[in-house]
């Protein structure tokens, strides 16, 4: 199979590369000299294929890791700091002003999100947009928490104005399948709580940060953002060994996060905010629409070719409609159109990552050796930066496409007789996110979403498997995440309950109501935040 190759319109051409030559410390974007990486595409700039030069960005090491940590602590300066004391519509304001001039940058990163990891166009455009709205969302769900602990309770004689504080020094570290909206679902609640940060970008989805530092630079307080590039052992593993983190905020899987978690000498102080892996399945029953089902099972298993947590990883089939299924299903996948991120109709797209097509073939290759067929005509076919979506059935726990994320194009499909196989497949599984449930009959659904929801956090009936609205809780159980990510979660998972209490006398009320009156605190206040 030959990659396609169109002649790329100008508007998306790489026309200059980004050489990212300085990183954000302390309030300063500090010129780097040494080492540097260069950053691919793995889309051709020309009809001989051969990758597409980027960029470079800097390799920083423990020294620059650890500076960096420096700079965050002092300013949170245990708790004294300038941020985590700053008035809430102080902190909102800047947030704002950060979000403004995000904006006027649309164009540059969403161009660097299709080269970078091949993010079709629309998509691309959706996850900047996206992102925009959760930081808006996230500043009116600031505002009302704001509202709401705008008074004193009163209870045994004591009076009380409780409010959520920062929680100190932020390691964030986000995905490459999301590297813009993940990201900063993971960064803008950390900072909005007034918590300071350190954050290093995926080593893919990278440059496309470039456009940004600048706005993080002038938009809030020095050593509040620190923004560093390079090898995340080389620069995670020591600031974690410094005990000096109080959260460790990652997007990615848990074998990280474990090994990062380990680093830190004093683990009962690290509060852990954690998105990471899951194998989602679909459930298809008897009586379900197959014209609905097959065609969320085609955006559940195949958006962004496969690569997200959220992703259908495995679809279980009734045995009475397997086979219609499989032919109509394997039939649909074949007419997915394969092109770059800006091809009009392209739903298939490059791999970001140059090792990816192997890794799915090699999972195809067992599944065969195992005993399973590629159902779809074009399914495992190679070209230099892609492999064809592969319908595999039928599949069995010993193949490795079973067990394993695989986090690409390649779908797995297991037929049942008694539902009790998939329920316990999902219970012994090391996974717990969510699950896509087909059919119509009430009686069969309900006892099973009774089930379903005490094994996921999230059934989606009729529906693929996705995070948003972003208002909803973004979660899982087992090794599927730790905490919850949502505009009204994160900022609780961010910040910690706290609060001032007095004896209810004419004492310490003459004193709270001089507080108010003088306006002489931050914290006690009953400013109302319109």
């Amino acid at each position: 199979m030959k990659t396609p190759f169109l002649k790329i319109p100008q508007d998306y051409k790489i026309t200059s590369q980004v050489h990212q030559s300085t990183y954000l410390v302390n309030g300063d974007l500090k010129p780097w000299k040494g080492d540097v990486a260069e950053i691919y595409s793995t889309i051709s700039s020309t009809e001989a294929y051969q990758p597409t030069l980027l960029g470079t960005i800097p390799q920083l090491g423990e020294k620059e890791a650890l500076e960096a940590l420096d700079a965050a602590c002092k300013a949170y300066d245990k708790g004294k700091g300038l941020w985590p004391t700053m008035k809430v519509i102080d902190r909102i304001a800047c947030m704002e002003k950060f979000v403004d001039q995000m904006k006027t940058k649309r164009d540059e990163v969403v161009k660097l999100l299709m080269w970078e990891i091949g993010k079709t166009l629309p998509d691309s455009e959706k996850e900047f947009d996206r992102t925009v709205d959760y930081i808006y969302d996230t500043i009116e769900d600031y505002k009302q928490m704001d509202r709401d602990s705008a008074k004193f309770e009163k209870s045994g004689g004591v009076n009380a104005h409780i409010r959520r504080g920062p929680l100190g020094v932020v390691l964030c570290l986000g995905p490459y399948n999301y590297p813009l909206n993940e990201t900063f679902c993971l960064l803008i609640p950390a900072l909005i709580m007034g918590n300071t940060t350190i954050f290093k970008p995926a080593k893919l989805g990278v440059l496309l940060l470039s456009p940004l530092l600048e706005a993080f630079q002038n938009s809030f307080p020095i050593g509040v953002v620190n923004i560093v590039y390079g090898r995340g052992r080389v620069l995670a593993t020591p600031i974690m060994e410094s005990g000096k983190i109080d959260v460790l905020a990652l997007i990615g899987n848990s074998t990280s996060a474990n090994a990062l978690h380990n680093k830190h000498p004093k683990k009962n102080r690290l509060r852990l905010v954690l998105g990471l892996e899951a194998k989602n399945p679909g459930i298809i029953l008897p009586d379900a629409d197959l014209d609905l089902a097959i065609e969320e099972c085609l955006a559940g298993t195949l958006s962004f070719n496969g690569q997200r947590c959220t992703a259908l990883k495995v679809l279980y089939v009734h045995e009475a409609i397997v086979d219609e299924f499989n032919s109509r299903f394997s039939a649909r996948v074949d007419g997915m159109k394969l092109g770059n991120p800006w091809e009009l109709g392209a739903k298939l797209t490059p791999l970001p990552e140059p090792g990816k097509p192997a890794y799915i073939k090699g999972l195809i290759d067992d599944a065969i050796e195992k005993g399973a067929t590629i159902l779809n005509e074009k399914g495992g076919e190679i070209t230099d930066n892609y492999i064809f979506p592969a319908v595999l059935y039928p599949v069995t726990k010993e193949m490795n496409v079973f067990q394993e994320e695989q986090f690409g194009p390649v779908i797995p499909v297991v037929s049942f007789k008694d539902i009790e196989q998939p329920l316990d497949d999902m219970a012994e599984s090391n996974y717990g996110q969510q699950v896509s449930l087909f059919g119509s009959d009430i009686n069969t659904l309900s006892p099973l979403i009774d089930t379903l929801v005490n094994l996921v956090c999230r059934v989606n009936l009729n529906s693929s498997c996705q995070r948003g609205p972003d208002t909803y809780p973004f979660t899982g159980r087992k090794d599927s995440a730790f905490s919850t990510l949502s505009v009204h979660d994160a900022l609780r998972s961010f910040s910690i309950r706290t609060f001032v209490a007095s004896k209810d006398n004419d004492y310490n009320n003459a004193i709270l109501g001089q507080i108010l009156k003088e306006k002489t605190s931050n914290f006690i206040s009953t400013d109302y935040i319109l």
